[in-house]
């Protein structure tokens, strides 16, 4: 398998929107509202499930499919996002996890997150 990067990932979903002339859609405000409906839906995949039944959904093809697809739209939108507003998702990932690491020393740890205080990524 080739091995994929998020800027050739990005410019085909740009020339995928740009042969169909939807770059006039792909606002900012457009796009972090279809990135949070895909959210959702991968949510609702999860809605009713026990925490046993969650940590095996990619055991059932079926599941597995429709996890992956939302996955890859999650993903598909947030690229499209970033590449309108000019932000480097990895190095933004990466500056996040080095104010995490700060903000949230291994020695103060002592509730897992969501928990107590805040240890979201916020």
């Amino acid at each position: 398998m080739t091995e994929l990067d998020v800027r050739a990932l990005q410019q085909r979903l740009a020339a995928f929107a740009a042969a169909r002339d939807w770059e006039q859609y792909h606002t900012p405000k457009n796009l972090a509202a279809a990135l949070s409906v895909e959210a959702s839906e991968l949510v609702e995949i999860f809605q009713w499930l026990t925490p046993e039944q969650s940590a095996r959904v990619m055991e059932r093809p079926e599941t597995a499919h429709r996890v992956a697809d939302e996955v890859a739209d999650v993903l598909a939108y947030l690229l499209q996002f970033c590449e309108v507003l000019g932000i480097d998702a990895l190095a933004a990932l990466s500056e996040k996890i080095d104010r995490n690491e700060t903000r949230f020393p291994v020695s103060e740890l002592s509730d897992p997150p969501g928990t107590g205080d805040r240890h979201s990524s916020e």
